[in-house]
């Protein structure tokens, strides 16, 4: 699909979702343009001036009343909430992990009083960020996520869990184990059982291949929350843009790269 037409696509089903959303009077960006900018930031997976150059010069004709790069972000990072909408609802069965975005290189800690981010384990090597925790259903798509640094541990996320204790029975690894008790829905997979639980690979692949999730440049909490706000939607909305297309054996394959700008 040509990059125009993708983006017109996206624009308009972004609309469909946010476009009872009343502009501010003095906003020069309706709120399906801010969140349509955001998506294809996280598309993009480059840092902020690049993408502010990137639509700036290609799709200004698009978005004539494009702000300024630092006024764009700041509206980013306050209207990261309406990405809400595009999350999944939950199904019968789901899937938990937790991946690492690294922030610096770990030599590098402390050099700075404004690093974001702490020194946290994720994939079995030291990493210096933060931390993305992803709930998805059966199917591949995200239901719920949470951020946090990287020195937190996974039970820590035990909420996204509780939160769909009546709808979803929720896979998980034993580092969300808790001796204090867990929620009824929570069921603790050995490892090498339930095979079940490779889809959240393909989903921590795809992040990371085409949106670029593992380094991250934000210099601010919040605006690497943002991103990560982004990211989801912009992973839900293009993995399910033709619909569900099982193969004969009734598997619904999952695959953005088509997407990819």
């Amino acid at each position: 699909m040509p990059t125009g037409d993708f983006l017109i696509d996206l624009y308009w089903r972004v609309d469909e979702a946010l476009g009872t959303i009343p502009p501010h009077p003095q906003a020069c960006l309706a709120a399906s343009e801010v969140v349509t900018l955001g998506l294809l930031f996280a598309l993009k997976g480059v840092g902020n001036r690049a993408v502010s150059r990137w639509v700036d010069q290609n799709w200004r004709s698009l978005f004539p009343r494009l702000p300024h790069r630092t006024r764009l972000f700041r509206r980013f990072k306050t209207h990261r909430g309406w990405t809400g909408q595009f999350l999944a609802s939950p199904t019968l069965l789901g899937v938990i992990d937790t991946d690492g975005s690294e922030r610096l290189h770990p030599i590098r800690e402390g050099r700075s009083p404004r690093q974001i981010g702490t020194k946290g384990r994720s994939n079995h090597r030291w990493i210096v960020g933060g931390k993305l925790c992803l709930l998805l259903t059966q199917w591949g798509l995200i239901v719920g996520w949470d951020g946090a640094t990287a020195n937190v541990h996974d039970r820590h996320f035990q909420g996204l869990v509780a939160g769909v204790q009546h709808t979803t029975v929720v896979l998980a690894d034993a580092n969300f184990h808790r001796a204090a008790g867990d929620p009824p829905n929570l069921k603790i997979c050995p490892r090498g059982a339930w095979n079940d639980r490779m889809l959240i690979e393909t989903v921590r692949s795809m992040l990371t291949l085409i949106c670029h999730f593992k380094k991250v440049m934000h210099r601010g909490w919040d605006y690497f929350c943002a991103r990560l706000a982004y990211t989801m939607a912009a992973f839900n909305l293009p993995v399910q843009w033709h619909g569900p297309q099982p193969d004969e054996d009734g598997f619904i394959p999952l695959s953005i790269a088509q997407f990819s700008l």
